[in-house]
């Protein structure tokens, strides 16, 4: 229990603090001791309520233009997802997804750096965007969208409203599918409720630090997140 423990604050504080990447960070941590098939529904049982506390809160940034195409774009990547997860090598094309995340992350990371800030292609935004969505939908990983957000968003307010709202959808769509699929027992729900005053504790931190940080700081941040949920998918897949 001590490691459930030390994975919910360490996932909900970078929650608090960027909007994503909680779910990386509760796998890895307790991936080495536990079935992927017990992590996941506690991680979105767990991460279903930050998402509604963190898009209210930023209510005033979210942008229904961006919200909704993406959130269909994660619904119709779940529908596909059943026939191409039977047939096809998914562990490859993890692999290519972390990649594609990664050279995107570093090219954020550059354009920070520059002093004069280049136009973004609407074409590479939109090829972002609906690679983003099938993955999302696919696999349940959010680093692609957490890389377009990033690029259609101005400030890590906006980011997080944005971010949460597509999550809700995909983690409301997803909680029906795990309830169905009796993925989601009476015991995992039950732990799940045990471990929320602990999220609940890592999510306030990640908040309260967020004040205190510059907003460059952070948008740096959430991009090297994005790098390391890059390279993460590789490894888990190797």
């Amino acid at each position: 229990m001590f490691w459930w423990l030390v994975a919910t604050v360490c996932a909900f504080f970078i929650k608090g603090l960027c909007g994503f990447a909680n779910t990386l960070v509760f796998t890895t941590i307790l991936s080495f001791g536990n079935s992927n098939v017990n992590i996941s529904p506690v991680e979105l049982i767990l991460g279903y309520p930050t998402n509604i506390i963190l898009a209210w809160k930023e209510r005033k940034s979210i942008k229904w233009s961006i919200c909704i195409p993406l959130a269909l774009l994660v619904i119709a990547g779940s529908i596909p997802g059943v026939m191409f997860l039977k047939n096809a090598d998914t562990r490859i094309i993890k692999m290519v997804f972390g990649a594609v995340i990664i050279l995107i992350g570093l090219e954020m990371l550059l354009r920070e750096f520059q002093t004069k800030k280049s136009k973004q292609s609407k074409i590479v935004l939109g090829v972002i965007g609906v690679l983003s969505g099938l993955l999302c939908g696919l696999y349940g990983v959010g680093a692609l969208l957490g890389a377009y957000v990033n690029r259609v968003t101005d400030d890590s307010s906006s980011f997080k409203a944005n971010i949460c709202v597509v999550f809700l959808v995909e983690n409301t769509f997803r909680i029906i599918l795990y309830g169905l699929w009796g993925i989601i027992t009476f015991d995992i729900f039950k732990q799940a409720v045990i471990l929320v005053p602990v999220m609940l504790m890592g999510l306030l931190l990640g908040m309260f630090s967020g004040k205190y940080l510059d907003e460059k700081v952070i948008k740096k941040l959430v991009i090297i997140m994005l790098i390391v949920s890059g390279v993460a998918l590789i490894l888990n897949n190797l």
